[in-house]
């Protein structure tokens, strides 16, 4: 639903996305522009961020450069872009840990709406179960049956306590009643490293970071989270159409600013980011990557944000997780 409501606001705006308000937004960048990632390099909120950074770097004439500050489930990266100075020279790509965050910590250093101006949603895409090619499992039930014979046996990384891979984890621990074991990385990179090695047997890892290993054949696509197939993956049932139904965790990805940012310079980068997202090559590598790009209005990312805060937070608290 997310793609189809958002791929037509991306398409009403493309009329208007030349349009500059005021001649501060006119004279906008004169400097090269930081996006923050909260993630390694390699992951998906990396990949993607990189994918659009690169062709609103030639579209605006200044660079577009990448920032990785991983760790805590990307509140390092948050906490920086909520601190810094509202001029458009900071921004943040942000996924949907940003919502989760909300419930998982006690607190923050930072208010996860207030301190923040949403840009756009720029892209969503569902997790994909993956298990090192060893493991004698090729579907959810075979998996779930596995685990039942091995209570707390089966460990499954993530991208780090508290971000979308873990949390998908302990939805599927929930909703299939099997003990796993979690294992925490600073992104999903070093995790899916362990996954081919062995060293823990699955993740719920980004499509886009699981695709060139999958067709390496070093890991096995058990099934995506998403409630309907992906495109990028359609030989891959969902875990709701296998034996948990109701499983539903999809990722999205979308660029925030510190709250005070202008709305000239609010619209700027909305149409900057909008402009991006119809080039023709930017739409191929996002979906090579295994994701869809969506685009939205700075209103309708803030309402959407304020909707997956609030999902979040419940699921976070139904499954009695916190912070380490």
């Amino acid at each position: 639903m997310i793609q189809h409501v958002y791929r037509m606001v991306l398409l009403g705006w493309a009329t208007v996305s030349g349009i500059v308000p005021v001649s501060s937004a006119q004279e906008y960048p004169s400097k090269p522009i930081r996006l923050l990632v909260g993630f390694s390099p390699g992951g998906a909120a990396d990949i993607i961020a990189r994918i659009v950074g690169q062709k609103m770097s030639a579209n605006l004439g200044q660079q577009i450069v990448i920032d990785n500050r991983a760790g805590a489930g990307s509140v390092i990266a948050s906490e920086i872009t909520a601190k810094s100075t509202p001029d458009g020279y900071t921004l943040l790509m942000i996924s949907n840990s940003h919502a989760v965050n909300a419930g998982f910590h006690k607190t923050l250093p930072y208010d996860p709406v207030k301190d923040f101006a949403p840009i756009s949603l720029v892209a969503s895409a569902p997790l994909v179960l993956v298990v090192t090619a060893s493991l004698p499992v090729n579907s959810i039930g075979e998996l779930i049956a596995l685990a039942r014979s091995r209570p707390g046996q089966l460990n499954f990384g993530s991208s780090g306590s508290g971000g979308s891979s873990h949390l998908a984890g302990e939805l599927l621990k929930k909703m299939a009643g099997i003990e796993l074991t979690h294992v925490p990385y600073k992104g999903v990179a070093p995790a899916l490293t362990d996954v081919i090695a062995g060293q823990v047997q699955m993740i719920f890892s980004s499509a886009p970071a699981a695709l060139p290993q999958l067709k390496a054949g070093r890991i096995k696509a058990i099934a995506v989270t998403s409630a309907k197939r992906s495109a990028a993956l359609p030989d891959v049932p969902t875990i709701a159409d296998s034996g948990v139904p109701g499983y539903d965790a999809t990722n999205w990805y979308g660029v925030l600013a510190p709250a005070a940012l202008s709305k000239p310079l609010v619209d700027r980068l909305n149409a900057e980011i909008l402009k991006a997202l119809r080039a023709a090559d930017v739409i191929d590598g996002i979906t090579r990557q295994g994701a869809d790009p969506i685009g939205s209005t700075p209103g309708a990312f803030a309402a959407y944000l304020r909707s997956e805060i609030t999902k979040w937070i419940k699921i976070v608290r139904d499954a009695g997780l916190r912070s380490d």
